[in-house]
């Protein structure tokens, strides 16, 4: 009796299952849509699949800068044959990060990729699922591409590409976000784009494990904002459009910031009882803020100050 009962179960078990299976449906992987955002006749700006791409249409070829996350290199070409015929010659990769360079395998084998030096070694080690080096998650996209889409030129502190109306000068000012940081000036346009040193009006993600500081953030920030000249538009890592003024202030904020931590620190309060006191100041009004990245940026910035 109790064996008829049990294979009862077991076959009532299996019919629920493969009725289950023949009802179940892979879901429909969502559209990658890209929106584009004209700035000037022929710069761009793809937001949509990771951080924000700029689409700059010189007189020869098409410069990308940043190719968002895994799938999405496609997406951007497809989307710039809708803004121009002509090819994408150039990727310019703000930084490491797997949302701002993932794309890149995507494109062909013969675009010239270039970026800050220190981005190279830290792309050449990257995980595509954090942007951190391999040990904390294996899967490296540019070694499961055989190398497609790494660097081919890098710069130090200062490049300039081409001349007149397509001239490019990408510049890099010191940690940060990372410590290959680039900022990438469009002087004919009088705009740039800035990545994630300048991702918004929040408190920065300071990656330690790429070179990131938020001992030299606010310095770094405030160095580009005396030093690149005539720039009215600044496409930021992952918000709007922003002005020099906004990125003085951010610079501000930052500078700010990191005073407040070296009185935390030189209080003798721990790294969660600072975090928990952090309030965002009212002259910063716009920001936002968030818990956890404040308590991460404190940990970062106490450990800097006390390796001095």
């Amino acid at each position: 009796m109790k064996r008829g009962i049990v294979l009862g179960v077991l076959l009532t078990a299996g019919a629920l299952s493969m009725a289950a299976a023949a009802g179940f449906q892979s879901p429909t992987p969502a559209p990658k849509v890209i929106e584009v955002e004209k700035l000037r006749d022929n710069l761009f700006m793809l937001k949509g699949g990771g951080g924000n791409t700029a689409v700059f249409v010189r007189s020869n070829g098409v410069v990308v800068v940043d190719t968002k996350i895994p799938g999405w290199g496609q997406p951007i070409l497809d989307k710039i044959k809708e803004l121009t015929d002509k090819p994408v010659t150039t990727i310019i990769n703000t930084h490491t990060h797997f949302d701002h360079v993932s794309g890149n395998v995507e494109f062909p084998a013969n675009v010239d990729v270039v970026v800050q030096e220190n981005t190279k070694t830290n792309m050449q080690k990257m995980s595509v699922a954090t942007g951190m080096p391999p040990s904390a998650v294996p899967t490296n996209i540019f070694q499961d591409h055989n190398g497609r889409g790494l660097p081919t030129r890098t710069f130090n502190d200062r490049l300039t590409l081409g001349a007149g109306a397509d001239q490019i000068d990408l510049y890099y000012f010191g940690r940060g976000h990372t410590n290959g940081d680039a900022w990438v000036v469009f002087p004919a346009l009088r705009a740039m784009h800035a990545g994630d040193i300048f991702a918004g009006k929040r408190p920065p993600l300071l990656d330690a494990n790429n070179g990131g500081s938020g001992v030299a953030i606010g310095a770094s920030l405030a160095k580009a904002a005396a030093t690149i000249k005539n720039v009215d538009s600044i496409i930021t890592g992952h918000s709007t459009v922003m002005t020099m003024d906004e990125l003085k202030q951010y610079a501000d904020f930052n500078t700010d910031f990191l005073t407040w931590v070296e009185a935390e620190l030189k209080a003798g309060k721990s790294v969660d009882e600072a975090a928990a006191e952090y309030k965002l100041p009212e002259k910063y009004t716009g920001y936002t803020s968030s818990p956890n990245q404040v308590k991460s940026n404190v940990g970062v910035i106490y450990d800097e100050l006390k390796k001095r």
